[in-house]
């Protein structure tokens, strides 16, 4: 017994051991558009990231303080949270809904499903789109396409609601993203957007273990760069159509517990390990130190969750300034 005992130590050491080897010798920087895009449909296609997180590829909401909670329930509820949150439960039916960043689709589905909003879901991963579409029934009022956020196909002013979670991350052109989002928002629509942020560090420079763990955070997971919470509100509000000023709230500690379950889900549910074998076993072993450097990080204030709402100017910014320029030209 207490051979076989040291056995299974000696093997998971082992494993453990081999994931920090592949951890580090092969990280995944962010290369280009195209790299993010295969990133996701080699998740998507092998299964084990909807395996494990469900159909919501995004954090969970445990409640203020948070609370302990199913993950896959803590997911849903992240939506409901982030639709009050927004003011979104107001619309009326039918209100379309652009879900930039859309995964698999699980947010559009809801939001389509139990508000009654007409969503379209965009994303660089074709095996995203294909999957979404299949679990997605007919009667549920969601689509899917393959789209760029930093060149969105829709013309100006198509969405009552532009929706995004997790995705600024992947954006290179933060100002680009930021202009996208309000461009294909209709005057008097709404943009809410939460996303993974990094510490103003304009403010509060990064100290000296700050940095090494920032550039794994960014080369592990395809990310170019995050923005700080303060900083992508100074982008959203520079693009001169955002109606007063941009709306912001930290959910750190509320999604904070997501990380740490996460991994958890690997040990509670075995069947996993025999459902993808000794490579899915390895491919998700070897996410388990940037799981762990995430927790670090926005556990300890390097990161935070933001949150972001803003309205479409009726008149955009420019537009009244040079108004205004006038009138007084006029009048004097």
């Amino acid at each position: 017994m207490m051979n076989m005992f040291l056995v299974a130590i000696v093997l998971l050491l082992a494993f453990l051991l081999i994931g920090i080897v592949l951890y580090v010798r092969v990280p995944r920087k962010y290369q280009s558009a195209d790299s993010v895009a295969n990133s996701y449909d080699d998740w998507t296609n092998d299964g084990i990231l909807e395996f494990y997180w469900g159909e919501h590829i995004h954090l969970g909401h445990y409640g203020s303080p948070p609370r302990t909670k199913d993950f896959l329930k803590a997911k849903s509820d992240f939506v409901h949270e982030m639709v009050r949150w927004g003011g979104l439960d107001k619309l009326p039916s039918g209100t379309t809904v652009l879900d930039v960043g859309c995964g698999i689709g699980g947010s559009s589905r809801m939001l389509a499903r139990e508000y009654g909003f007409a969503v379209t879901g965009v994303t660089l991963s074709p095996q995203q789109v294909r999957r979404a579409q299949e679990l997605t029934s007919p009667e549920v009022n969601a689509r899917f396409q393959v789209d760029d956020a930093l060149a969105l196909s829709f013309p100006d002013a198509s969405f009552d609601v532009v929706w995004s979670v997790e995705a600024g991350p992947h954006m290179p052109d933060k100002a680009q993203f930021a202009r996208e989002l309000m461009r294909v928002l209709k005057p008097g629509g709404i943009l809410i957007v939460a996303d993974w942020n990094q510490r103003d560090d304009r403010q509060v420079p990064l100290n000296f273990w700050e940095k090494p763990v920032m550039r794994q955070l960014l080369d592990q997971w395809s990310h170019p760069a995050f923005s700080s919470i303060e900083g992508f509100s100074e982008l959203l509000e520079a693009t001169g159509l955002v109606a007063g000023e941009v709306t912001t709230a930290d959910w750190t500690a509320e999604t904070l517990p997501s990380w740490l379950d996460s991994i958890w889900q690997g040990i509670a549910r075995p069947a996993g390990l025999v459902r993808f074998g000794v490579s899915g076993f390895m491919k998700s072993l070897r996410e388990v130190p940037t799981i762990l450097l995430m927790r670090l990080a926005f556990g300890t204030g390097l990161c935070r969750f933001g949150m972001f709402r803003a309205v479409h100017a009726r008149v955009p910014t420019s537009a009244r300034l040079s108004a205004q320029t006038d009138d007084r030209l006029v009048r004097s």
